[in-house]
Order: C-alpha cells, then sequence, then structure tokens
C-alpha cells in the first residue's frame, strides 16, 4: 500500500487496473474531479513502478475476497475496470476463500465469449455491494471524439470500407467475436477474434508478406466498435500509439472508430504517429451518412 488517500470531496473510486496507460489516466482524470482514488493494480499485467503515487492494493486475478474486504475498508462503491488483460485459463487463477465459495459460477461465466464473461462479473460486483461503472463514466476525456484526429483524412473509397467495417461488427453481434475488422476495397480481410487486435494487424502484415493479400500498400481500414448488445461499462474498444505501429506494419490507409464509444490512449500521441505515418485515424458514427 501507498501513501495516504488522494484529498477530494464524495467516496472514493476503486480502479482495477491492468496493463498500459489508461489506468493511469483514468485515474488522473478522476482526480482532477475531485474524487480520491484506490487503485488495485493486477500482478503479472499492471506495472509495477507506475504507482506509487497513488493510495494501491495489488490482487492476483481471482482474489475475490481481498478486492471485496479492502475496497470495503477503503469506502469505495463505485468500480471501474480498465487496462489490458488477456482472458485466463481458470488454472491461472489464484483463488481465495471468496473465489472458492463462488466457483460453480466461475466456471458457468468462464463458458462462453467474452460479454458472458464480463457481464457474469458485473453481477458478482453488484451482488457483493459494489457498483460496477464504465471508464468513461468517470473520465469522459478518454473517449474518442467525431472527426479525424489527425491531418490525414479518408477518401471516399475508404468511407465505403468504414460503413462495411461498422456494419459487419454489427452483424456478429449475436456470435460474440471481437470489436474490430480489416476491410479493403469492399473485401473482409480479417475479424477480431481471441487473438486480439494487435495481434490481427499481426496477422493482415504476415498475409501481405506472403502474397497472400495482393492488393496495393497503404490500402485497408482498421474499423473498431462496441458490439451492439454490449456492456457499455466493461471492455470498450480501444487503441492507442500501439495501434498506430501495427497498422503501419500492416500496411493500412487508416483507422476507425466508434466515435464516443472508443477509449484512447495518448491521444496527442496518437495524431502525431498517424501523420507521421500517413494514415488516417477518425472517429465515426456508425450508420451516419459520410
Amino acid at each position: 500500500m501507498s501513501q495516504a488517500p488522494t484529498p477530494g470531496n464524495g467516496e472514493p473510486v476503486a480502479i482495477i487496473c491492468g496493463g498500459g496507460t489508461l489506468p493511469l489516466t483514468v485515474a488522473a482524470a478522476v482526480g482532477r474531479d475531485g474524487r480520491p482514488v484506490v487503485l488495485f493494480p493486477i500482478h503479472g499485467w499492471a506495472d509495477p513502478s507506475a504507482f506509487e503515487g497513488y493510495r494501491h492494493h495489488w490482487l492476483h486475478l481471482g482474489s475475490a475476497g481481498r478486492f471485496r474486504r479492502l475496497a470495503h475498508q477503503e469506502g469505495c462503491r463505485d468500480v471501474v475496470m480498465i487496462g489490458n488483460v488477456i482472458r485466463p485459463a481458470i488454472r491461472d487463477l489464484r483463488f481465495d476463500w471468496l473465489t472458492l465459495r463462488l466457483l460453480p459460477r466461475v466456471f458457468r461465466i468462464f463458458k462462453g465469449g467474452d460479454d458472458t464473461l464480463l457481464s457474469g462479473i458485473a453481477k458478482l460486483f453488484e451482488e457483493h455491494g459494489f457498483r460496477l461503472v464504465g471508464a468513461h463514466e468517470v473520465a469522459p476525456e478518454i473517449l474518442v471524439a467525431e472527426g479525424p484526429l489527425g491531418l490525414v483524412k479518408p477518401s471516399a473509397a475508404h468511407e465505403d470500407d468504414i460503413a462495411r467495417g461498422f456494419e459487419l461488427i454489427a452483424a456478429i453481434n449475436a456470435f460474440d467475436v471481437g470489436q474490430a475488422v480489416v476491410v479493403a476495397n469492399n473485401r473482409v480481410l480479417a475479424i477480431e477474434a481471441a487473438e486480439g487486435t494487435d495481434q490481427m494487424l499481426d496477422r493482415i502484415a504476415a498475409l501481405r508478406a506472403g502474397g497472400r493479400i495482393n492488393i496495393p500498400e497503404n490500402s485497408g481500414v482498421l474499423v473498431k466498435a462496441p458490439k451492439p448488445t454490449q456492456d457499455r461499462r466493461i471492455d470498450l474498444p480501444s487503441i492507442g500509439p500501439r495501434t498506430i505501429e501495427k497498422a503501419t506494419q500492416a500496411k493500412l490507409a487508416g483507422i476507425a472508430v466508434a466515435a464516443g464509444e472508443t477509449i484512447i490512449a495518448e491521444p496527442a500521441r496518437v495524431a502525431e504517429a498517424a501523420d507521421r505515418a500517413g494514415l488516417f485515424v477518425v472517429g465515426k458514427r456508425p450508420g451516419a451518412t459520410p
């Protein structure tokens, strides 16, 4: 545990922190709004050196009892989950006494896609006196706004690919797959599944290198949006500087995301990197006319 609680008004917000910079971005935004925060970084994912400026308690995946006890002690009712965590196998969870009591339910919620898992976790929080809130609800500035982020803008042909990408994400909603697709010249090149966005873009780069995708360089669009029935409090799609790096390696023309429903890490760095690479990055309202 680190320093004393940050001064502020209202109940403290508990932030369960995965990897990446977003947890600290959210914590800083909540602090500016006058609410104290207590961070719960996850061993193996969160950066061990990143939390010294905040009151914090480390967690293992599966330590539900430790979280409940400490969060209640800290006076936290609102809980935010943010940051990168790859879905674990049940055998990788570090069970404590509460998790063991809940084990039959844990097995059930692990049988299904990510939406099933995350909605099950949300219900568990609520049953133990917490209120799960979206990171964007306590830090709305982390969402991508409508319009281009940098200097490069999509062409009319890119707009067609963007529209097709949004339609595809909506169409696969019932299958609880991913939140990202790659479309080029009206052709679907990839749909995100368990591998995540970065590895999907690595796959596009490998297919290009192997001659399996015979399209010009700097064509194709990465499209990201939440599934229509997705719980917006958890697992909104996100982009950051690494997304730009991977899209550049995949030789895409740009990135389009659902405005107001996609989280962005380090927007200034994203815009700068995209301009340097000649990529467009744009927030769009799915279904809106270009």
